[in-house]
């Protein structure tokens, strides 16, 4: 074994990064102190301990703004990072420079499966790796004279939108794992349980060579969506109270709430959120060389956060000067399930989203793992289903509704109509210059749904000017693709007469008009892929990628699979005919399946 394997189980990962600070986040195998150096800038950092994995996070400060410099890491003074004759490029920090144009990547939904054949023809290609091994100039691009997949150098974050590990539809290695551990024939059965098999899914989903070397040297930001925990957590009361009765939940969502903070939100917060987070302090403030183990403060944490989720915040913000704010929204933990006061965001998360929700940038970006404008067809269903669950047509099609939203997961913005209003309001606002100057665009960023897509939004009486391209933008799955039949009762819900059915429905149960419709700019369509979005001023311009199998699996190749891109004015382009983008669409499917080598599920 290398040093690397004896000393560490998981990372680098590079999380928060801003003009003079980063800080790396590493899971070791036992207690040590673990140090990164930059240049002449150095820190190091104690592990701490929970339910016996070591965790440490170093925390990098005086760094000069606009700098990329190659970084090492040592535990116990020893080098395990970069890895000895490793075939990518050293791993570095890159630092934010103001008014250097800014670029991200984005997408959800990412199951972690073997990248030969078979697990190619299972899932697809994992376009995560595929876009990872393209940045270490390991392949080439599908087009060379495309400019987008030879970038210039790297973006300044990724943000996964959810789904970052499935903790309920669990792999063939990950389903091995539980079976060494315990009877899967009993309740949870293949699913997860516990602290130990969460920390082992992690450890699958980032330990593949390139995505390791991609997350090691790519900034990143997560939030959770529902796979993180549960499929469908927190659609209603009555999913709610299900689980809460079985023998298996409680251990299910401390273990979930408490490894997401962990191995994902730990990193989100800035160095301020750190040493104001309750959970953090108290591990800055042990004292003395040996480890504290932090699993029960944890635990007690993660269950008080399930009961009472107004004692902690999941959501956050990033400033990148005056281009861009980033809004993440968690929209799973904070709803408000009371049937007589639904809300997909609790009283105080809906009044911090209102703060946030200003002008004043050139983009205001808001990551949420659910689409905000879903298709019309499907969010006016949703609506419908909240109605008919909350007793529109009385006691029988309330328990109708009830079974329709559980069955198939109409549990997005649309089915949380107070919010979706409340939101949309505020948005139209910022985007009429009505909070602040208006930014060149107000863009929801979101995954969940295994399908891609562009939306464009509009107030619906006109009476309102607005100032700002409003936009949805969709990227999912990274690596978890729809069946065939789904994606066609996806596309039968986004085309033609869905939309008037929808509305037709969701108006017989007396569902309040939106104050802004939309409609489809670009796709849907259904392949893995990743976003990435770069702006400069008023534009904005958006591709997705995908790998392609040419001669081997392990080495697929990147693809541009569709972009929109806003003008020098910050103007969306001419819209198309509904005809126009019809034929579109069946050309890239009829494309797909004659391009694509690798049979997708």
């Amino acid at each position: 074994m290398s040093a690397t394997d004896d000393l560490l189980v998981l990372g680098p990962l590079l999380r928060y990064v801003d003009d003079t600070s980063a800080c790396v986040w590493v899971e070791t195998r036992g207690s040590a102190t673990v140090r990164v150096e930059r240049g002449a800038v150095s820190a190091t950092a104690r592990t701490f301990v929970v339910h016996g994995h070591h965790y440490a996070l170093v925390e990098l400060d005086g760094l000069e703004p606009g700098t990329t410099e190659t970084y090492t890491v040592s535990v116990d003074g020893e080098q395990v990072w970069p890895e000895p004759r490793s075939p990518f490029p050293a791993p570095v920090i890159a630092t934010l420079e103001d008014g250097r144009p800014l670029s991200l990547a984005f997408g959800s939904c990412r199951t972690s499966v073997t990248h030969d054949e078979t697990g190619n023809r299972s899932h697809g290609v994992d376009a995560l790796r595929a876009w990872a091994l393209r940045l270490a100039d390991q392949v080439d691009p599908a087009d060379a004279d495309d400019p987008d997949l030879a970038p210039e150098r790297l973006p300044d974050l990724m943000l996964f939108l959810g789904d970052q590990v499935y903790a309920d539809e669990t792999t063939d290695e990950m389903r091995a794992f539980i079976e060494s551990r315990r009877d899967i024939e009993q309740p949870p059965w293949t699913e997860l349980q516990d602290y130990e098999e969460y920390a082992h899914l992690y450890a699958l989903a980032w330990s593949d060579p390139a995505n390791r070397w991609l997350m090691s040297t790519v900034p990143s930001a997560m939030i959770f969506d529902d796979h993180d925990i549960r499929d469908d957590w927190n659609t209603s009361q009555e999913w709610r109270e299900k689980m809460e009765a079985t023998s298996w939940w409680h251990g299910r969502i401390v273990a979930g709430l408490g490894s997401y903070w962990v191995y994902q939100h730990l990193g989100n917060m800035s160095p301020a959120e750190r040493r104001a987070d309750e959970l953090y302090a108290a591990v800055l403030a042990h004292e003395g060389d040996d480890e504290h183990d932090f699993g029960p403060a944890i635990d007690a944490f993660a269950e008080r956060v399930d009961q009472h989720p107004t004692t902690y915040r999941w959501s956050y913000t990033r400033e990148y000067d005056t281009q861009v704010r980033l809004v993440v929204v968690d929209s799973r933990a904070a709803r408000q399930l009371d049937p007589d006061d639904r809300a997909l965001l609790d009283p105080d998360e809906a009044a911090w989203l209102d703060e946030q929700l200003r002008g004043d940038v050139d983009h205001l970006l808001v990551g949420t793992s659910l689409p905000f404008l879903l298709a019309r067809g499907l969010h006016h269903l949703e609506a419908f289903s909240e109605a008919l669950a909350g007793g529109a047509w009385g006691e029988r099609g309330g328990r109708l509704g009830e079974k329709l939203r559980q069955a198939v997961d109409l549990e997005h913005w649309g089915a949380f109509q107070k919010s979706f209003q409340e939101v949309a309001r505020q948005a139209m606002e910022v985007a009429a210059g009505e909070r602040g100057r208006a930014p060149s665009t107000v863009t929801f960023l979101s995954g969940d749904v295994h399908h891609s897509y562009v939306s464009e939004a509009e107030p619906v009486d006109g009476a309102r000017p607005l100032r700002s391209t409003v936009l949805q933008a969709v990227c999912s799955p990274i690596r978890n693709p729809l069946s065939r039949n789904m994606r066609f009762a996806t596309a039968v819900l986004s085309y033609g007469v869905a939309g008037p059915v929808g509305r037709l429905a969701s108006r017989s149960v007396h569902v309040a008009d939106a104050p802004l419709s939309w409609r489809y700019a670009e796709g849907p369509w259904f392949d893995n892929n990743l976003a990435c979005l770069r702006v400069d001023g008023p534009r904005l311009k958006m591709w997705w990628v995908t790998g392609e199998v040419v001669d081997d699996h392990e080495r697929p190749r990147l693809a541009k699979v569709a972009s929109y891109e806003l003008d020098e004015d910050g103007r969306p382009p001419h819209p198309e005919k509904v005809r126009e983008r019809f034929v579109r669409g069946v050309r890239r499917r009829y494309r797909d399946k004659v391009k694509d080598r690798v049979k997708q599920r």
